[in-house]
């Protein structure tokens, strides 16, 4: 497996590069001179043109007049007896009168330069007095001004939109005084990585805990755009951290500002910022996520220029022009990437009566039904310039995984109106049963990745998530094969398990092997870490809600002690780097999705299933629930406008 610094770690999640301090270039101290410099320029620049204007004007004693460009000027006929010669109504005055007129008008002239230079010499000599705090204010309350003018412009109303029906946001108390407790433990550590990150890294994209400051990675460009703030507002929201979700609510309204020269990952910021803004509007009913969510939406829609109209990986917001990642199969977009977009933009559409997004989606569907697929798999990388497939790489992990996610959970959120999403959906799981899905010598289920033609027998932490989506479809399979579903979705539940259960931190690794004797153990060291990763605890939460089989609380449970045990530090929590390892070294880096989905998903395992019932929300790959629309087909919205 090539590093971490060079391979995404996901499909659902691009790199998590620790770039450290170089994150952030301090180009607000090398790349800007001093206001008060630039403002005595500005002011010199005036006051030279002043004086040009004064010393170079035209002199009267020379020039018969100061031509404005009329060789006459017409002038209402009052009385033709004062030498004037009457034309249709009109006087033609003679030449007298005419540079009479023109003394009277340079004059004037030359009086109002010679006030306006005063006036900027006065300024000048005010402005000098000022401390370069003064002046820095006074330019900040300038660039204040131009921010609330461009909010303006942008925050247009939307139509107004039916809300469906939204139930089950802020209950799931548990009955059950062990289980209470146990959900309370996991809002005591949200509260303690959210405090911490309010403290140390507030308008950041993530935290670093131990330096105690702000961290971005490549996936969110060169900008402060707070993807912490925006991933865990639903999760405040359904804590009842309502305070925290105020705080977060005021910091949006406030500096989320998508106008910036920043290249950053479609996918990334489709399914944390349009994802978490939507999901917190249907929560909370405030219309600043909404509007959020639509300007941003708005800055994506230039990836999708390509000549197949398959997405970029990435794209600058300011200029809209977009690319791929080098590494990526000769220049390919990545099927975890373009076929994680259904949900988000289908909601867009709903809710804005604008058709775009919606057909942007489903262009890309009808282009993957109609491509061979190689054993009936879809392969990892298409190149968005001639529609082809990039190397036949198939994996339900990193690069391929959510792609799969999401033509189930189109079909779920349309009400199953979506029988297409749902037919794609079946057909890829069989073929991913068929050439992916082993037992280990040792009985464990897992899924493999294939690579030219051959099963790599390794499975990733991403894979994990898989047990949950099997879960989830289980209803609604083809020839009643429910029970055959949800008894692999329990099978992956156990070797994911397995996999946190045979390291010493009681954590699951990265990746691990099913060679020979190896069975759900990492075997190389760059495979060995723990991000805070949530799809193991994915899961387990599915299985619950489907089973109530008490072992997937227990399990919970687990996760929970030894995450606050081991990646629990006073600044917020961190990934470890090797979970074979009693005495771990941190990674000192608290992943926005920790707060979005993992501490998310455990409360959700130790509440009630009347919180976020799955009848009526669908999960977005970061976790943000968006519910459910009933439709009468997928081509419509519920907005009357686009009805």
């Amino acid at each position: 497996m090539t590093t971490p610094a060079l391979l995404p770690l996901s499909g659902r999640r691009l790199p998590p590069l620790s770039l450290g301090a170089s994150a952030f270039p301090h180009h607000r101290a090398t790349l800007r001179l001093s206001e008060k410099f630039i403002l005595l320029l500005i002011l010199s620049a005036f006051i030279t043109l002043c004086f040009g204007a004064f010393f170079f004007l035209p002199d009267s004693s020379k020039h018969k007049r100061f031509d404005l460009g009329l060789e006459d000027v017409l002038i209402p006929h009052v009385d033709t007896s004062k030498g004037g010669k009457n034309l249709g109504g009109f006087l033609i005055h003679g030449q007298g009168h005419d540079e009479h007129r023109h003394r009277e008008e340079e004059e004037r002239l030359r009086n109002k330069i010679r006030a306006d230079h005063e006036k900027a010499l006065e300024e000048a000599k005010e402005k000098l007095k000022k401390s370069r705090d003064e002046i820095q204010a006074e330019i900040q309350t300038e660039k204040n001004k131009v921010v609330q003018e461009l909010k303006k412009k942008d925050s247009k109303p939307l139509p107004p939109v039916p809300l469906p029906n939204l139930i089950g946001i802020n209950s799931g108390e548990p009955a059950d005084p062990d289980i209470r407790e146990k959900r309370n433990k996991v809002k005591e550590m949200m509260k303690h990585a959210w405090d911490n990150y309010r403290q140390y890294g507030w308008g950041h994209n993530e935290l670093k805990p131990i330096a105690r400051k702000g961290h971005s990675t490549n996936i969110f460009g060169n900008s402060q755009m707070g993807a912490t703030i925006v991933d865990a507002l639903d999760t405040l929201y359904i804590m009842g951290l309502h305070d925290e979700f105020r705080e977060g609510q005021e910091w949006i309204d406030k500096n989320l500002d998508f106008s910036v020269n920043s290249e950053v990952s479609v996918f990334e910021v489709n399914i944390r910022f349009i994802g978490g803004l939507l999901a917190a509007y249907y929560l909370s009913g405030q219309e600043v996520f909404k509007i959020k969510a639509v300007q941003l939406a708005g800055k994506l829609l230039p990836a999708f220029n390509t000549p197949t109209g398959i997405p970029w990986a990435m794209v600058n917001l300011k200029s809209g022009v977009g690319r791929n990642w080098g590494w990526a199969s000769a220049g390919s977009s990545i099927l975890a990437e373009f076929g994680t977009l259904h949900m988000e933009f289908v909601h867009l559409s709903y809710l804005t009566g604008d058709p775009v997004y919606y057909n942007k989606v489903m262009h890309i569907r009808k282009l993957l039904q109609k491509m061979d697929r190689p054993n009936g798999l879809y392969p990892n990388y298409l190149n968005p310039r001639t529609g082809r497939w990039g190397q036949h790489h198939t994996s339900v992990g990193g690069l391929g995984d959510s792609f799969y996610e999401y033509l189930l959970k189109a079909w779920l959120m349309s009400d199953k109106m979506d029988t297409e999403a749902r037919k794609m959906y079946d057909d890829a799981i069989e073929a991913i049963e068929k050439h992916l899905i082993r037992k280990s010598n040792g009985g464990l289920t897992f899924i493999g990745e294939w690579k030219n033609g051959h099963l790599e027998r390794k499975m990733g932490h991403l894979t994990c998530f898989a047990g949950g989506m099997f879960a989830l479809g289980a209803d609604g399979s083809r020839d009643d094969k429910a029970g055959h579903y949800l008894q692999l979705g329990a099978e992956i539940a156990h070797t994911c398990h397995e996999s946190y259960d045979r390291t010493t931190l009681k954590l699951g690794p990265e990746a691990f092997k099913f060679d020979g004797g190896v069975e759900a153990v990492a075997v190389r060291q760059n495979e060995k870490y723990y991000i805070l990763r949530p799809e193991v605890i994915e899961t387990y939460w599915y299985m619950w809600r489907f089973t109530h089989d008490p072992k997937y609380r227990q399990w919970g449970w687990e996760a929970t002690q030894a995450i606050d045990k081991y990646c629990r530090v006073s600044g917020g929590f961190s990934g470890v780097k090797d979970v074979y390892s009693s005495s771990p070294t941190y990674d000192d880096v608290q992943q926005s999705f920790f707060l979005a989905e993992t501490l998310k998903y455990l409360y959700l395992l130790f509440s009630n299933d009347d919180l976020l019932p799955l009848d009526n929300w669908v999960f977005n790959t970061e976790a943000h629930p968006l519910p459910v629309l009933h439709l009468a087909n997928t081509t419509l919205s519920g907005n009357p406008a686009y009805r």
